[in-house]
């Protein structure tokens, strides 16, 4: 199996362990609703769910960076970088990966993943939680059809690998 036919299968399995991530974290933002009095509890489960969320993707994103593109971001703003560089197109290489629009989406998953890995969760904003839970349907979903065009997008680069310059000889 090659690294595309790597990548292409991790983007598959990694999706759908997001989408396990992402509807717990919406399950436990409902109930934090419902339960004022153990909130605090339901909005650490939100809290560790959207990390979990912007780290998985962005452990695709690594995967990509290293085995595609050559390179990882290795500064001190690399979760950044990282993450521009998948909204980049490289003609004649590879497509971006995520639009503009998921980029800025997904910068700030990745800026409240700072603040829980830097943080008391008990410093935690509802406030701010309130407008990343309400992104994060939609932006999931975009994410995800942009993750499987990418995979689709591989798919395509093996079978024309496999496929090589046509060999049958049509003179007689």
């Amino acid at each position: 199996m090659n690294i595309y036919q790597q990548i292409e299968k991790r983007i598959y399995s990694e999706c759908l362990i997001i989408d396990k991530v992402v509807n717990r974290a919406l399950l436990a933002w409902t109930e934090a609703g419902k339960h004022p009095d153990a909130q605090s509890l339901y909005l650490d489960s939100v809290a560790l769910n959207l990390h979990g969320f912007y780290t998985g993707v962005e452990r695709l994103f690594e995967l990509v960076a290293r085995h595609i593109d050559g390179s990882v971001p290795s500064d001190k703003n690399w979760h950044k970088n990282l993450l521009k560089q998948m909204s980049n197109n490289y003609k004649n290489f590879r497509p971006a990966i995520i639009s503009q629009s998921i980029f800025l989406e997904m910068d700030e998953f990745r800026r409240f993943r700072h603040v829980v890995r830097n943080v008391y969760t008990t410093s935690l904003a509802p406030d701010r939680m309130k407008t990343i839970m309400n992104n994060l349907s939609a932006t999931w979903k975009q994410l995800k059809d942009e993750l499987h065009a990418f995979a689709e997008f591989l798919e395509n680069q093996i079978s024309e690998a496999n496929s090589g310059p046509n060999t049958v000889n049509t003179t007689t």
